[in-house]
């Protein structure tokens, strides 16, 4: 009898860490996605920012000319961070995550995001800055106006960017407690919780 009961207690033990293996894999090729989808979204504004960048600059003048260069440029460096972001969403492996470190890379990458955007406020009060010192300048105030309104510019995206990514993740987040819902841990004690 004694063998039974071990033999269903175990049996039911490895079922619950199977459904959160599940559960964890689940989560983590959800997250992945979402950053891929992210890396598209700024490697399309980058593309877009790149092309229309260099053609208008051609046919513009003055500050004009210098804001189409700058967003050019500026993306050129958005495109390799959305390209190395999507080859590294895109070769890990969701199933090497176990829950600790599920948890560490859906905060983690939150982080970032927040981080970013406290980088995109200082990008656009640069450009700004920019914009400002070019009215006080004989030496090329057009080439500071047109990189600040850029600066500007290629800031506020990056600022709603990291916002919205950042919201998007943060509703992944409930899925966390869910996982988290099978552990108990009292302090002194700690099981797993199989409701029926």
């Amino acid at each position: 009898m004694k063998k039974l009961l071990l033999l269903s207690t175990l049996l039911c033990l490895s079922t619950l860490l199977w459904s959160q293996s599940d559960a964890l894999y689940d989560f983590n090729q959800q997250r992945l996605n979402r950053q891929k989808t992210g890396m598209l979204v700024l490697g399309g504004w980058a593309a877009v920012n790149i092309a229309g960048g260099l053609a208008l600059s051609q046919k513009a003048e003055g500050a004009d000319k210098y804001f189409h260069l700058m967003n050019a440029g500026w993306n050129g460096v958005n495109l390799a961070i959305a390209g190395f972001g999507y080859y590294a969403a895109m070769k890990t492996d969701p199933g090497n995550f176990d829950l600790y470190q599920t948890i560490n890379e859906q905060h983690k990458f939150q982080k970032i995001l927040l981080f970013n955007a406290g980088l995109d406020i200082g990008y656009m009060a640069g450009g700004l800055y920019l914009m400002e010192r070019s009215k006080n300048t004989e030496k090329n105030p057009e080439r500071l106006k047109g990189f600040g309104r850029s600066i500007v510019l290629q800031g506020a995206f990056l600022f709603a960017f990291d916002v919205v990514n950042h919201i998007v993740h943060s509703q992944h987040n409930p899925a966390l407690e869910q996982l988290l819902g099978s552990i108990y841990f009292s302090g002194s004690a700690a099981g797993l919780v199989w409701q029926f």
